[in-house]
């Protein structure tokens, strides 16, 4: 099935926790379960948190007793802010919040029983999207791949990030059946090991050929000349093209400038926050330190360990080769092209 899907008044979702040892659907039946699915990272990667966010609101507008559009509207507004509250870096998340909460405040004359089909319709409407995006992003991308080309990417932002076909992996994807022979490195990524559980199985599962390895030695392997690219995902932009990704993608891009490895950014137009002049303003959500001191429920640090746990980092525009989107390859300067797009 999709990461995640609309099924007869519920959503249904692959729960990436149990990857790759356990293939595992849960079912949400209210937006209150979407929002721990999303906290909990049952569901992750920035496409597929604003598909949750989009068909949460659609199981809230399904729930509610109100009689009238007010009463009705208020109900939304409350859903909208539990969502909200879930996880603060992704903008995908909020960009589907507002697109639906627009959508409610321009039909709240319609027929709450009409209403609430609409609702759900765009949801649905939001989530065909981002397989289409996903699709275009993979074409414009592929192009910047070459016969032959060993590739790293960090984290996970395949099929498993979005509804399907991925953003970066998904670049990946197209070169492959595209008949490119390529190599894909997969690092860890520590701590929730992305990389390992879910990259590496989605690979698996397509036969792409692939490496994994720890995070610490993709600059061994940059400085040996066996990687020529990488791509890797985003969870939020800056107007100025600063990328906020997750935690380990900073030491990437710099790795990659010492070693003249081109670094590219694969994410959808609603990734892009032009409300943003830099990166320094985007939020950088922390997670409990029992991620990192624990594996799988199993501890590995000593008890009462101090911990920072932050879940992305910032990678300056100037590390940047260029950003990936599905209307096409943003090149620098990326102030004044993402203009020209968003």
């Amino acid at each position: 099935m999709k990461t995640i899907e609309w099924k007869d008044g519920k959503v249904f979702l692959i729960d990436q926790r149990k990857l790759p040892l356990k293939y595992e659907i849960i079912n949400c039946s209210t937006y209150q379960a979407v929002a721990e699915a999303i906290k909990k990272m049952k569901i992750r990667g920035a496409p597929a948190i604003g598909v949750a966010a989009a068909f949460g609101i659609a199981l809230a507008a399904y729930s509610s007793k109100a009689d009238t559009n007010k009463e009705f509207s208020l109900d939304m507004e409350k859903a909208k802010n539990c969502l909200a509250l879930t996880r603060p870096t992704a903008v995908n998340l909020f960009w589907a919040l507002g697109r639906i909460m627009n959508l409610i405040n321009i039909k709240k004359d319609v027929d709450l029983f009409e209403l609430k089909d609409i609702i759900l319709q765009e949801a649905k409407n939001i989530a065909r999207e981002d397989i289409e995006i996903n699709k275009a992003m993979g074409r414009y991308g592929a192009s910047l791949i070459k016969n032959g080309d060993s590739i790293l990417t960090h984290c996970n932002a395949g099929a498993l990030a979005t509804v399907d076909h991925g953003t970066a992996l998904g670049v990946i994807r197209t070169a492959f059946k595209d008949g490119k022979k390529i190599h894909i490195y997969v690092d860890e990524t520590r701590p929730a090991l992305q990389g390992a559980r879910l990259t590496a199985w989605e690979l698996m599962q397509e036969k792409i050929p692939f490496t994994l390895i720890a995070d610490n030695m993709a600059g061994f392997l940059m400085s040996q000349k066996r990687v020529n690219l990488i791509i890797v995902g985003a969870d939020r932009i800056a107007r100025n093209g600063d990328v906020v990704n997750k935690i380990g993608t900073y030491s990437l891009s710099v790795l990659a400038r010492e070693n003249k490895v081109p670094f590219y950014v694969a994410a959808p137009i609603s990734t892009i926050d032009v409300s943003l002049k830099s990166g320094g303003e985007i939020p950088i959500e922390e997670r409990e330190a029992k991620e990192v001191t624990h594996i799988f429920g199993k501890q590995i640090a000593p008890t009462g360990v101090k911990v920072f746990n932050p879940v992305f980092d910032l990678t300056p525009h100037g590390y940047v080769e260029a950003i990936i989107t599905e209307k096409g390859i943003i090149k620098k300067p990326f102030e004044e092209n993402i203009k020209l797009v968003c």
